[in-house]
């Protein structure tokens, strides 16, 4: 995807993958900035302890408790800050690390472009998991409006420390933990299960053939449809897997890293033939 998108900005930059232990984590940061990347993605279980290994955390970032996305910077003849992708040198007297997370707004891309969800104002909410995912999710819904959050995750603890940041940053809005009674507008999969053939529903089975909600979204993206999604389907639900969400959050990551507007359909385009062929 990353690949597409360089390629259609006519960039001779290569996205390249490496799997760094979490010991490694702030070495491998201080290691891209001296050889000379561009930037970073960071996945799990990176997110969260990379807020503390940048030099600058973006306040969004800071709000949502995770740094997804990295931007090496370079002063400019003004002094300002910018991107090294868009400067012209490659010398620079001092280079900064900039965290940023770009997976709130992509949440809100998804449900909105992938999922058909036309206005999240005053909707219910069923939100599966409390690891930093479902947080981001969490407070990004929360900022747009949401009428009721249900949260459901097997150690409550987690679940808790949620609905506490919650009650502080949106005291207006409800948040309870458990199954509701009655039916939900959204239920979002933000766990693991589903990942592997063999994982079990993160969701009640009966609870959602009973209450049938109107729009079921997977944050996981491979396999293309997870068990969940495919329950929801045969109920006759309206679904969507993660691949938008992965797209729209890799986008924005690229406009980061060159100051320029992402190639999404060449993006796009890449992603899906990846996914599904």
């Amino acid at each position: 995807m990353q690949n597409a998108g360089l390629a259609a900005l006519g960039l001779n930059w290569r996205y390249l993958a490496f799997d760094v232990h979490p010991d490694q984590l702030r070495s491998a940061i201080e290691g891209a900035k001296v050889m000379g990347f561009i930037g970073l993605n960071l996945t799990v279980p990176h997110k969260m302890l990379a807020l503390d290994m940048v030099d600058v955390v973006d306040e969004q970032a800071r709000i949502w408790g995770a740094v997804n996305t990295i931007v090496f910077q370079a002063r400019s003849a003004s002094g300002q800050w910018i991107p090294l992708g868009t400067t012209d040198s490659s010398r620079h007297e001092a280079v900064r690390s900039h965290g940023f997370n770009t997976d709130a707004d992509a949440v809100l891309e998804a449900l909105k472009k992938f999922l058909g969800v036309p206005n999240l104002q005053g909707l219910s909410v069923l939100l599966l998991g409390a690891g930093g995912a479902a947080r981001t999710a969490a407070l990004r819904l929360a900022q747009e409006g949401i009428g009721q959050l249900y949260l459901v995750n097997r150690t409550q603890e987690k679940a808790i420390e949620i609905a506490d940041r919650l009650a502080k940053s949106c005291p207006g809005m409800g948040v309870k933990q458990g199954y509701p009674s009655l039916s939900v507008d959204l239920v979002i999969n933000a766990t693991s299960l589903g990942l592997k053939t063999e994982d079990q529903l993160p969701i009640d089975k009966e609870w959602l053939q009973k209450h049938r909600p109107r729009f079921v979204y997977d944050m996981i993206y491979r396999p293309f449809e997870t068990a969940l999604l495919r329950t929801a389907r045969q109920l006759g639900l309206r679904t969507a897997n993660g691949m938008g969400m992965l797209l729209h959050q890799g986008a924005r990551a690229l406009e980061l890293w060159t100051g320029r507007p992402a190639p999404i359909e060449a993006m796009g385009a890449a992603l899906e033939k990846n996914l599904c062929g």
